[in-house]
């Protein structure tokens, strides 16, 4: 959003400055706080949903990489379109009973178990991956065990510290960008970085260098 702030634009030989931008500046706040507000709404149907069946969970991904930024350093965080949660396989067939009346349906498309609100596309799902698994078989280590939850805005995360190991295990672009804003935020600390393996830590490294 920071870039609408302080633009100008040469138009008919003067220079319109922030003051025509405004408009497109309070649209792209409203389109940003709608989209934060559909996500947590989401967040709270898979908390009420889940507990309502006694079903651990914890939140993962870009929703608790942008919680764990913004409790750190607000207005920091990058948004993220869809929910990705950590369940145990073992409780498969109970979350999808479990969500139904919450207005949810299980399924199961090209390899990935999604919880799909009715009228939205996939790309908008809760998508769950199973503790104890490898997500890719050519990653180097299995999803963490679900660990105590960290609760912020009535979000059930997992432990930061499992979040940054997932986040440098699997690697791509968007957790690279996570694990800057992440760090950025001085929410990777010594104790964290302790714990990581020799590959973590070179990947860590890499993130910071490429600043």
């Amino acid at each position: 959003m920071g870039e609408f702030y302080g633009v100008h634009e040469e138009v008919s030989g003067y220079r319109a400055d922030c003051v025509n931008v405004a408009p497109v500046a309070v649209f792209v706040n409203a389109f940003f706080e709608e989209r934060v507000e559909q996500l947590f709404e989401l967040a709270s149907v898979v908390e009420r949903a889940f507990s309502s069946a006694g079903i651990e969970y914890r939140v993962i991904g870009g929703l608790a990489a942008y919680l764990y930024v913004e409790e750190s350093q607000p207005d920091a965080g990058r948004l993220t379109r869809d929910i990705d949660i950590v369940v145990r396989r073992a409780d498969l067939a109970a979350i999808a009973g479990a969500v139904e009346p919450f207005g949810l349906k299980y399924r199961h498309v090209a390899g990935v178990d999604m919880l799909i609100q009715s009228g939205q596309p996939a790309r908008r799902a809760v998508h769950m991956i199973f503790s104890g698994e490898k997500v890719r078989e050519e990653y180097s280590e299995p999803v963490p065990d679900l660990g105590t939850p960290r609760i912020i805005k009535g979000v059930r995360l997992c432990p930061v510290e499992d979040l940054i190991r997932m986040k440098l295990i699997s690697f791509r672009l968007k957790d690279q960008m996570h694990l800057k804003d992440l760090d950025e935020a001085g929410v990777i600390n010594p104790q964290i970085e302790e714990g990581l393996s020799p590959v973590q830590r070179e990947r860590l490294a890499a993130v910071r260098a490429a600043r």
